[in-house]
């Protein structure tokens, strides 16, 4: 073994310089490793496209109680999009305050897709009828897609002596007896819709308000109150059955399900249109991949021939869109209803 002062010297210079660069490398290492380990995450963390959701129950928030026509058509959608999910999907029915409490729970609740919310005309009523809401429909929510529009019908108790919109403008105003009009409520589409029609006609109608359309309905029939709007869905029951009389629609065409029902337009007010609808909308920062993906979904859904069959024959129109004229129809029903609402002085807490 060679010991000479010349070679132990050389060994330690080449020591030396073998734990400079070492010292440097790790300098080096540790200088860039934060950099490369964001990159790193970054390309392996894996982003939400859309395609992991949902791996759970989907819970539809129907801020109206079961069997009013929100919930029929939640539950008619929800089935098929949970079949095609391979999930359930659970209808969460929370009434309460025109529709207010259902919109306020979908609202605070987590924004990963889990939890929708369909959202009817009670969500551009409400901004303006109430002075305080716990939640921004506009700024909280994320439209989706709008579902259905749903026409009001005016219908009168077999005891009114008018079968169209001219006999009852007539009899209303020769009455010695202001002619009365029931609702589900002060500030619903359909109380609404009567103090439009009474404002336009100079009827001079007077509101009944019930606590829920099934109630108005019983004194309707009953002859207690002689007229009401209400949508649709839920007042063909009582048509088909005789037990009350359609006299004109509130949309701007005739309803495929009566279409021997003329329009309020084509009957003497040109231009009235108030119709309810029904929409599905997520909390606000839902990812957009997810979004799209329901969107998506629930486009395939109402493309389907049963659904478009039954949607028909119970009275609603589907409207399927794109979540940007989803939002551009929130903002201008949300207008529309503000001097509805301002005409009628409507006011609730």
């Amino acid at each position: 073994m060679n010991s000479s002062p010349l070679h132990i010297a050389a060994r330690k210079s080449s020591i030396l310089q073998r734990y400079r660069r070492s010292l440097c490398l790790g300098v080096l290492v540790l200088v860039v490793s934060p950099v490369a380990m964001a990159q790193t995450l970054t390309m392996t963390q894996p982003q939400d496209s859309g395609t992991s959701w949902p791996n759970k129950p989907v819970r539809f928030v129907v801020p109206f109680p079961a069997a009013t026509a929100t919930d029929v058509i939640a539950r008619t959608i929800g089935q098929k999009l949970g079949d095609k999910w391979g999930q359930s999907v659970v209808i969460d029915n929370r009434p309460g305050a025109g529709g207010n409490l259902g919109t306020d729970i979908a609202a605070k609740s987590a924004n990963d897709g889990y939890t929708l919310l369909w959202g009817t005309v009670a969500n551009a009523i409400s901004p303006s009828l109430y002075s305080k809401l716990s939640y921004n429909f506009i700024k909280d929510f994320s439209p989706i897609m709008l579902v259905a529009k749903l026409p009001l019908v005016l219908v009168a108790n077999k005891a009114v002596p008018a079968n169209n919109l001219a006999q009852l403008t007539a009899y209303a105003k020769s009455s010695s007896n202001k002619l009365s009009f029931g609702s589900g409520g002060v500030g619903t589409s359909n109380h609404l819709a009567g103090e439009m029609f009474s404002n336009s006609t100079g009827a001079g109608l007077v509101h009944v308000p019930y606590k829920g359309t099934p109630s108005a309905y019983a004194d309707l029939m009953a002859g207690r109150v002689d007229m009401m709007f209400d949508n649709i869905v839920p007042a063909m029951v009582q048509i088909k059955s005789g037990q009350l009389k359609p006299i004109a629609v509130s949309s701007a065409k005739r309803s495929a399900a009566l279409p021997e029902v003329p329009t309020l337009s084509e009957s003497g007010i040109p231009g009235f249109e108030a119709v309810s609808w029904v929409g599905l909308l997520a909390p606000a920062g839902t990812p957009k991949p997810i979004l799209d993906k329901i969107h998506q979904d629930l486009l395939a859904v109402l493309a389907l021939p049963e659904i478009k069959e039954r949607m028909a024959t119970s009275g609603a129109e589907l409207s399927p869109g794109s979540q940007a004229d989803f939002e551009a129809f929130i903002r201008n029903e949300t207008a529309k209803w503000a001097k509805a609402v301002k005409d009628s002085g409507a006011h609730a807490e």
